[in-house]
């Protein structure tokens, strides 16, 4: 009995120190001295503030940490999951590359781990100024895929692989991440690779004179609602004299990536004689983002954008798929390493009204599928981050009405009924 005692004794005694061990990580309850300016006297690495649980309401701070996408948060996976009767026999994958900052510039960060990480960084020879984080970010994206549709649908590639990607390094090194995570010991050689001179992956059709015009009105929009949002004109001054620049200067160079790059890797922002960069700064920059993105949808003029410069690249996809149909020799496997200005337009073409920005390591991905039971016909998923997106209730949408929008409909919403093709939109008269 006096055993029994204390072992309870013991088991009540390690529940409580866990508590407090959770209170002292998630929610700051040791006191931290402070120097001048706000500044920790004896460190200022600085700690994310919140733990990733979706607030009531929104949030800049929860908002930027699903950006950084940091690889040790697991999430759940929507992709491989059909009816029974349906056979997957191709699937495209575009992604936005990781984490886009070399390791060498970010002090004390820590290197993040995953199984394959050393033999894929030795696996390439020539693999300098890659970030830790964007291998570690793709090789999870590919080991989930490779879980999905090698091991449960068994969509062996043997020698029918593609990728196409841009020349930035980032974006060649997070598709061959996500290739190795995927098929770790594939003779790379056998890969259909191809380069992608644009951004916006139009190849030989990115001359469009009309897209570059309701791109100037987007980027006009955007100038105007930051002329309207004064507490953000007093964020950039109040940051020009901590970094001793002109406000203007500042402006221009677009913060926002170097404030994330300290964000994401749990750095605290620099601090100079007149004082530090904040987390205030960061929030009210991070809330004008958000307020944007909103206003992008209200007013539509992103949206004709996006229509046009997703064109080449669903155009090319679904050109992909017809060829898979008609049982000629196609990648039953694609990979489009992108970058966020490629997938946003994607996204919005498609009327994901509810995706969020394209964070780091963002995958969208268009599966297709035969019917066994009429083998003729053919149906598509489309998936932003392992989220399944339909515009109806049946769990499958036919091929004929992805083409049907891809080829027609694209042009229909841009309000031109002279329109009828990807060149006439494109250099459409009065507009």
């Amino acid at each position: 009995m006096l055993f029994c005692n204390r072992f309870l004794l013991l088991l009540a005694l390690a529940a409580l120190l866990a508590f407090i061990s959770l209170s002292l990580q998630f929610f700051h309850l040791t006191p931290v001295s402070t120097a001048k300016n706000g500044v920790s006297s004896k460190s200022r690495k600085r700690i994310m503030p919140d733990p990733v649980t979706k607030p009531p309401v929104m949030n800049p701070i929860y908002e930027a940490l699903l950006y950084c996408n940091i690889p040790s948060v697991v999430e759940r996976s929507m992709e491989g999951h059909a009816p029974h009767h349906f056979k997957l026999i191709s699937v495209h994958v575009f992604i936005r590359h990781g984490d886009r900052y070399p390791l060498y510039v970010i002090p004390k960060t820590k290197k993040p781990c995953h199984p394959k990480l050393e033999a894929f960084v030795s696996h390439m020879s020539k693999g300098s100024g890659a970030s830790f984080e964007r291998v570690v970010q793709h090789l999870q994206n590919g080991q989930l895929l490779k879980d999905i549709y090698l091991k449960k649908h068994k969509l062996l590639p043997t020698d029918q692989l593609y990728l196409e990607t841009t020349g930035k390094s980032r974006t060649l090194q997070s598709g061959l991440a996500l290739l190795y995570g995927f098929l770790p010991d594939f003779d790379w050689k056998k890969i259909h690779f191809r380069h992608q001179p644009s951004a916006l992956f139009c190849s030989r059709n990115c001359y469009c004179p009309v897209r570059n015009q309701y791109l100037e009105k987007e980027q006009r929009r955007q100038y105007l609602l930051r002329l309207k949002t004064s507490q953000l004109e007093r964020t950039y001054e109040d940051m020009a004299r901590t970094v001793d620049m002109p406000t203007k200067q500042l402006r221009a160079a677009n913060p926002t990536d170097s404030m994330l790059c300290h964000f994401c890797h749990n750095v605290s922002f620099p601090c100079t004689r007149n004082g530090c960069i904040d987390m205030e700064h960061f929030k009210v920059i991070k809330t004008h983002q958000i307020e944007d993105e909103r206003e992008r949808w209200e007013k539509k003029l992103y949206l004709s954008y996006a229509l046009l410069g997703a064109h080449p690249i669903l155009n090319q996809t679904i050109s992909r798929m017809q060829r898979t149909t008609e049982g000629r020799k196609e990648e039953v496997f694609a990979l489009y390493s992108a970058h966020d200005i490629t997938l946003s337009p994607v996204l919005s073409a498609l009327g994901l009204m509810e995706a969020r920005f394209p964070r780091f390591a963002a995958r969208l991905i268009i599966e297709l599928w035969q019917d066994r039971e009429k083998p003729s016909e053919h149906s598509v998923r489309i998936l932003y981050n392992g989220d399944h997106h339909k515009h109806s209730s049946k769990p499958m949408c036919p091929l004929e009405n992805l083409v049907r929008f891809v080829r027609r409909d694209m042009f229909v919403a841009l309000g031109s009924s002279s329109s009828t093709n990807y060149y006439d939109a494109c250099h459409r008269e009065g507009f």
